[in-house]
């Protein structure tokens, strides 16, 4: 076993308790090329045969991870970001509600410091790819709207999909594109797009029914992040080489 954990990219994931921090840990015990070596929570709390630091400082100290992955809260992660940064972490960051500015600054920093990350809105294949298909198809149309549905308890909204697609279909479009959010139990994470011509519409619309349709993105996210420059901001660049 220690010879195989010699091999492994040690994972360390911040947000552990949490409904996507668990689903990522499963994953990760499950994958055959990377060892669950910890993670951190504010409650400490074990979780099976994992080792949950209280304080993600420490845990690096005592883990020394190949990488972190946080899906924690927009507060929680500017912290988190700052930690790895410092230590020369790669992150692999699910935790939306960073403003563009913000997001451009760390961009700025992480290229000065030589620091590694990829955060992405959504870490579902089907979302990116809905995405693409959005920014293609808003240059045959006249008007564009989004609407998104995510679970009662998302603090972030417009989401960062949504948020992600009006940019990338308004770097094509040239208008403005209006979004619209919906909050409501029962739902996990789903958006429409809807273009519009006269006597058509187009719907693109992609569903996530549980967390386990992200974990794919994420396992590419984990495996890809020592190789991108800086702080890589949306899955499709290390899917795609073309946008």
């Amino acid at each position: 076993m220690a010879a195989k954990e010699d091999r492994c990219m040690r994972v360390l994931v911040n947000g552990a308790h949490g409904k996507m921090g668990r689903e990522v840990c499963r994953a990760v015990r499950n994958a055959p090329d990377l060892q669950l070596a910890g993670g951190v929570d504010p409650a400490g709390r074990e979780q099976e045969d994992l080792h949950v630091f209280r304080d993600l400082t420490e845990a690096i100290s005592a883990i020394k991870p190949h990488v972190v992955v946080d899906f924690t809260t927009p507060m929680a992660v500017r912290q988190s970001m700052e930690t790895c940064l410092t230590h020369q972490v790669p992150m692999v960051i699910g935790t939306t509600g960073l403003k563009p500015h913000e997001l451009s600054e760390w961009q700025a920093r992480a290229l000065e410091a030589g620091w590694k990350a990829i955060l992405a809105p959504n870490f579902s294949i089907g979302a990116v790819l809905m995405m693409r298909f959005a920014r293609e198809a808003v240059r045959f149309f006249d008007q564009a709207e989004i609407i998104e549905y995510h679970h009662a308890e998302k603090l972030d909204a417009p989401s960062g999909t949504a948020l992600r697609t009006r940019m990338l279909m308004e770097e094509v479009h040239q208008k403005e594109i209006p979004v619209h959010s919906v909050r409501l139990p029962g739902l996990v994470a789903h958006q429409e797009v809807i273009l519009g011509l006269p006597g058509q519409t187009l719907t693109i619309r992609h569903d996530s029914n549980n967390r386990e349709s992200f974990m794919p993105g994420v396992l590419l996210a984990i495996r890809k992040v020592q190789q991108v420059k800086g702080l890589v901001i949306g899955l499709e660049h290390i899917l795609f080489t073309d946008i």
